[in-house]
Parts: C-alpha cells; sequence; structure tokens
C-alpha cells in the first residue's frame, strides 16, 4: 500500500510520554513538512507536556495577570505559539493531543475533535458537549458550564499542527492564575475532579479510549507506530514511557 492510499484509510498515532512543549513543536514541524511532501499519511501524536502556558494567535494583554516572573518561579514556562485562540496551561495529567492531518475545512476538523472527546468522556460516564453555538471563544468541550477540554489548531499549506488537551488528573490551581481561554469567569474541570475517586480513571486507559473514537470520527483505520516511524527522536531519557509496546 501506498503512502497516498493509507493516508484515506488509516492513521498514524503514536503515544510520546511527556514531551517539553518546544521539542513536540519541533516534532509536529517535521512532521507535517513529510506529510505536506505525501511521505506520510495522517498522524496523532499523544502526549503530556511538564507545565506550561501557552499563548495563542488570539491572546491579549491582561490574560497573564499575574506576570510572567511570578510563573516561571513556580516552574511554569510561558511561551507564545501559532495555533489559534488564547491563554491555556498544559501539565503533567493531561492528555494532549496533536493531529497533523490534512484539512480542508477547519470547522469540520475542530468538530471531530470535539466530538471524539465527547464520546470518550461518555464511555467515563461523564456527560459533555459542545458549546459551538456560543461562538469561537466556546471552542472545545463542557461538563455544564465547566471547561475540560480546550481545543486550538494552525493550519498551513494544508496540514493542520496543534489539536486538543482534555483534562485528566491534573492540579488545576495553575488555571486560576491566569485568565483561560480568554474567558475571565470560566470554570476548569477534569475527568478526575467529575468521578468520584474510586470511579476516576487513569491517563493512560483515556488515551487508549480517545485514539479509538479519534479514528473512528475520521472514519480511519488506528495504526500504532513508533517515533522512529514518523522521522522524530523518543522522549529524552527520565519521561515517562508510554505503557504500549504494540507499535511498529
Amino acid at each position: 500500500m501506498t503512502v497516498a492510499s493509507q493516508s484515506s484509510t488509516e492513521l498514524w498515532v503514536c503515544h510520546l510520554g511527556r514531551v517539553p512543549y518546544l521539542d513536540a513543536l519541533a516534532m509536529q514541524e517535521r512532521i507535517r513538512a513529510r506529510r505536506q511532501a505525501g511521505e506520510l499519511p495522517d498522524a496523532l501524536l499523544l502526549l503530556e507536556h511538564p507545565p506550561v502556558y501557552t499563548r495563542g494567535r488570539r491572546s491579549a494583554d491582561g490574560e497573564l495577570p499575574l506576570g510572567e516572573d511570578f510563573y516561571r518561579a513556580r516552574g511554569i514556562e510561558v511561551l507564545a505559539t501559532d495555533r489559534g485562540g488564547k491563554v491555556t496551561y498544559h501539565g503533567p495529567g493531561q492528555l494532549v493531543g496533536y493531529p497533523i492531518m490534512a484539512v480542508a475545512d477547519v470547522h469540520r476538523h475542530l468538530r471531530a475533535m470535539e466530538a471524539a472527546i465527547i464520546a470518550t468522556l461518555a464511555e467515563e460516564g461523564v456527560r459533555a458537549r459542545s458549546r459551538r453555538e456560543e461562538g469561537i471563544d466556546y471552542t472545545g468541550v463542557w461538563v455544564e458550564d465547566r471547561k475540560i477540554a480546550s481545543i486550538g489548531v494552525h493550519v498551513s499549506g494544508g496540514v493542520s499542527t496543534h489539536g486538543f488537551a482534555l483534562n485528566v488528573d491534573l492540579d488545576l490551581e495553575p488555571f486560576s492564575w491566569v485568565v483561560p481561554c480568554g474567558l475571565a469567569q470560566v470554570r476548569m474541570s477534569s475527568l478526575a475532579a467529575e468521578l468520584a475517586p474510586q470511579r476516576a480513571t487513569g491517563l493512560p486507559c483515556v488515551r487508549r479510549s480517545l485514539a479509538f473514537h479519534f479514528c473512528q470520527t475520521r472514519g480511519r483505520r488506528q495504526r500504532l507506530v513508533s517515533p522512529a516511524r514518523l522521522g522524530i527522536e523518543a522522549p529524552l531519557a527520565g519521561a515517562p514511557a508510554p505503557l504500549e509496546a504494540a507499535a511498529v
């Protein structure tokens, strides 16, 4: 099967463990260039980040009200990105997904990510929803009025980078130190916060479920691949390794 034919039937999924944000950004750029050249089919990177605030293209003054020195003193990087959206937080216990794939309709791309996350949460017993009808600032996934997943993408040369961040079981306090998603009154939540402690599901299980639903919403067959298969390096030594070993 050629790469061109794979791109319409398969979606390559790579589990990376914990990756510094700038390293993940470089990985995305490398894979995007190969996708644009027709050397790879569509791919999905699943990973975690060390603590970091990222500012999207629509970020405004005042979204980091305590000043960058305050955040860095607490071990949280502050970085600008080319994704859509505003300020958000990434940290351990949050499942981050970067789909690097051909995108003809950005809005359909966003809605497909929301649908995959909503289906994953439903499997865990959490009823979530999209609020797309309320405007671009409400892109993402919500449980009642609480935001549980953020989405922001960038499309260049017809291929997307960046993606989604689902709060599974992480410290939510850093969200309270900024204006997350540019919404002053937003309440952030997580899967662990929405479930009783004895019902909380770990990130590895959620990761597998979300990969399945993401591929299902696209009508693709999932293929687990190693970082080397995508032409990128594995996470640095000391980063938590993914549990799945069935990669090629």
